[in-house]
Parts: C-alpha cells; structure tokens; sequence
C-alpha cells in the first residue's frame, strides 16, 4: 500500500553515535522502499565524527589518525556524496528519508537550504548559497553542510547545521574538500547558543512550507497496532480457574494486548499481593491505593492453578507495596517454594525493587528463581514526572546485585512516552554495563485519558533497529515490537538455566 508521498512525519533521534543513527537510517530507506511506512525526516545530535563522503579520502584529514582518536574522534565512511565533514555536539543534523522522483531531487536539494537560511535569519543571520558548492554559506564560511544519496528513488543522508557546535575539529579535516573556505557556527556569529529543539522546530516549520509538506512529530496513528480478542476454550479455562482461586493475573489488571494471545497459550503472569498498588506511575492501569491484608492462600493457590494448567515456565509479579517492612518480598519466596513442591516448572519473577533493600531482595533470591526481571520502563529523564516514587539507579542496583549473585537478569522498557531514540540506548548500555541478560521493548499505549499520554507510536521498523543494537551490545535474548510487554513470550525469551548456562527453550527439543 503506498503512502502519501507528502506527508512527512519527524522522529527524534536525541544524541547518539553516528553508527546507530545510520544503521536505523538504512532501516528506515529499506522500509520506505517497501511502503511500509510514509515519508520521514530524522533529526539527531551525534557524538564526535568524522564522516567521509564518496569523494573523501584520508588525504582530508591532515590529523593523524591516533591524534583523532586521543580527541575521542572517530573516523568512518559513508556512501553519501561530498567529501569529508565533522558531526558533534551542537549540530542540528537532519536526514530525510523521502521518495522522490530523479528530477524532483534539485527541488528537495533547494529546499534544504531554503529552509536553513530562513531559519538563521530568526537569529539575524544573513545566508545564501554558492553555485558552485553545495550547503548554506555566511560570506566565505559555511554553516551548513549538504550531502545526499539516494537509493531506489528514497533519498536519505542530508543536512548538517552548525548552531553551537565547536569549530575546533573542522580544522582538523579539510571541510567538503574546500581549502580556501572557512566554517562557522550560529553561535559565532551572534554569541547565542539556541536549543536544538528550538532550531529544529523553526526548522521543521520553514522546510515543511518551502518543500509544500504537512508534517507532524512521531507517528500518530499505528493500523499495525492489533491485539486479538481474548476467546476460546483455553482462554475461558484460565479465566474459571483464575476466579474460583481468587487469584490475580496482570495480563487483566494491567490490560495487556497480548491477554489472547497468551492465555490461549495456557500462559499467565501471576500477580503476587492483592491488585492495589502503593505506587501512583502515571503510565500503569493497575489501580493505585490502600492495599488490603495479604492473603494467607495466594502462594498454595498459585502452585495449584500452575500444577492444574500443566505449565511449564510461571512468572510471578506484584504491585508494589511499600506498605510492608520487606516490600512484599515474602510473598515471591512463599509463591516460589510453594510452586516447587508442586511442579518444575522454571519460574521467572519479576519484581518491584523493594525500596532498594537488599534485605527483601535476598529473601526472593535465595529461593533461586530461574529468571530476575525487574523493568526499567523508561528513560530517566522521564522518571520524576512519570515514575515519581521509583528511582532509575535504584532499578539498576537491583538488576546489578542479582547478576553479581549469579542469577539470570532481565529488563524491560516501553517507548512512546516522549524518550528520544538516544535516550533509549543509552538505558541499554546501562544495562549491559550491569549484565543484563535478556530485555523486552514494547509500546505505550494509555490506558485512559488520565494516564501519561502517548506522544508517538513506534514503528515495527524501529523496533527491529531497536532488537539489532541490543544484539550488538551482548543481549542474550531480545524480544521488541509494538505489542510486546514484560512478560511476553516470558517462555521463549526467558528461557532456563543449566548448570549456570542460559538455554533458548526454542533450542530445545520440547
């Protein structure tokens, strides 16, 4: 199904290294090619770079190379025209990933530059082009640089726009193979040093009326977001189990999308002391209050329904409970103990983080789950307005001292929630760098119009980039995509422990 070519929707990619914006970037033209999702613009800040066009070549960079790298500069090639240019801090870089006809390329080409010299001259600042040369040109200096590939009729690469940037390492490359010309930035030129996100708005505004397009931040609308209806015999089988025990899934509390899909699996998350939470997370559908007295039932009731369903992989989770002295660590380790008397199936549990005492912590961990999940949920930017009583180095901590101890870790995190794309792999490597074994991305969706409200969906295209960079930093196993939650495909992802050793029940002849 094709799109309209002059809709323009514009993702935020944040600060991030030049590899991953580029290795989404060619996700994106791969799916743009395939009409899987419309017109779309990227605008990131990277991390230092040198980048060499088709033209450039080391004869570019006078500086040596282990000089660059002492500077924590890197170097890396690129299939894009022009010859050597520099990315950093500071610079509005924004590629569009569009499909255009051969002779509508010069239009695209003009109207990025239109756009940037419009956009400067909200600061006072008169720029125009050279003929002879690609970009946006204040006198003899550029300010901006151009360069463009296309693939397939999807052009992608793009513009480069000094606003705060230090100048310093232009001068360690040869900029756009001109030796005679100068570069400068908007903040040379009137002192001022303006918010990315405040260029990029103006600049989003001035291309979009130059290029005749209607844009908008994000996707705003997700037809591939679909959740089947929870029927048939399976389904209606966990549901009168679950009721005559009184128990609690979050698969209901939570109002998951995958409630079908799993349930007529014979698969549920249990949720462990009653179905009230102390905490007030702005993005959760479990309801918030005074809990109610822990059931003195609930650990027996759970090893039955486990035992009854014949299940094999059992996750356990809870509400918070701050309300009690270990934070309702004591339920896990009854839920735990009563499970193993009864069955062998492998039980992941998937914890609160206990107001950080490890006192709680050890007393779930010394029953030995196969599996310690405990979700991040998003970035920590975002935490204090939306996680107001949880603390993301706390969460860390958790995952950290469960790893140091020898268990299987995992991590989850939804996206949609006004993260940038940066933000989110950054989280990730916070959580290699703590061990982190196995993760699950999925999609916000509100679950009212009281809740934290969603700012973009997420395409499927982004949540494949989003599974390859979790690969590349180590993830033992990835699980990610617009309907996914933390505890989706708990039984493939999670998998079991053998001897210390993590096997994919995929590779297990079941």
């Amino acid at each position: 199904m094709r799109m309209e070519s002059r809709r323009v929707h514009v993702l935020r990619l944040g600060r991030m290294a030049y590899e991953d914006s580029a290795a989404l970037m060619m996700q994106l033209v791969d799916a743009r090619r395939r009409h899987e999702i419309p017109d779309v613009l990227l605008m990131v800040e990277h991390n230092p770079v040198i980048t060499l066009g088709r033209g450039g070549g080391w004869e570019d960079i006078p500086l040596a190379p282990e000089n660059l790298s002492q500077r924590g500069v890197r170097v890396t090639r690129t299939d894009r025209g022009g010859r050597a240019t520099y990315h950093g801090p500071g610079q509005l870089v924004i590629y569009p990933i569009l499909q255009v006809n051969t002779g509508d390329l010069y239009g695209l080409i003009s109207s990025l530059e239109e756009a940037t010299i419009r956009t400067l001259a909200h600061w006072g600042v008169t720029a125009g082009t050279d003929p002879e040369h690609p970009g946006v040109w204040v006198e003899a200096n550029k300010i901006a640089a151009i360069g463009l590939a296309v693939r397939n009729h999807i052009t992608y690469h793009g513009l480069a726009l000094n606003v705060s940037t230090d100048l310093t390492p232009f001068g360690w490359i040869v900029p756009c193979g001109i030796v005679n010309g100068g570069v400068t930035s908007l903040k040379r030129l009137t002192s001022l040093s303006p918010p990315l996100e405040a260029v990029t708005q103006i600049w989003m505004r001035e291309w979009a009326e130059s290029y005749g397009a209607e844009w908008e931040w994000g996707f705003q609308s997700a037809p591939w977001v679909v959740a089947s209806i929870p029927s048939g015999p399976e389904v209606d089988r966990l549901y009168q189990l679950l009721r005559a025990t009184h128990l609690h899934t979050v698969c209901e509390e939570a109002l998951c999308p995958n409630l079908g899909e799993c349930w007529g699996q014979s698969t549920a998350t249990f949720m462990l002391s009653g179905d009230v939470c102390t905490r007030h997370c702005r993005f959760c559908a479990v309801a918030s209050g005074h809990p109610g007295a822990l059931s003195k039932q609930e650990s027996q009731s759970v090893a039955q329904a486990v035992q009854r369903l014949g299940l094999d992989y059992v996750v356990l989770t809870s509400v918070a409970r701050d309300d009690l002295e270990n934070g309702g660590a004591s339920q896990f380790a009854h839920a735990i103990q009563a499970i193993h008397q009864k069955s062998r199936a492998a039980i992941e549990v998937l914890i609160p983080d206990f107001s950080g005492s490890r006192a709680a912590l050890d007393t779930v961990l010394q029953e030995r789950p196969d599996v310690l999940s405990h979700n991040i949920e998003t970035v920590p930017r975002l935490y204090p307005r939306i996680l107001p009583k949880k603390h993301y180095a706390r969460s860390l901590d958790v995952l950290e001292y469960a790893k140091r101890k020898g268990f299987t870790t995992k991590a989850g995190l939804i996206l949609g929630m006004g993260e940038t794309r940066g933000e989110v792999l950054s989280v990730l490597r916070d959580l290699r760098n703590r061990g982190c074994d196995l993760l699950s991305l999925g999609q916000y969706l509100p679950p009212s119009e009281r809740h934290w409200p969603l700012e973009e969906y997420i395409h499927p295209a982004e949540f494949s980039w989003y599974m390859h960079c979790a690969q590349q930093m180590g993830f033992h196993g990835v699980v990610a995509g617009p309907l996914v939650r933390s505890s989706y495909h708990a039984r493939d992802l999670g998998a079991t422990v053998s001897r210390g050793r993590l096997i994919s029940l995929r590779d297990r002849k079941m």
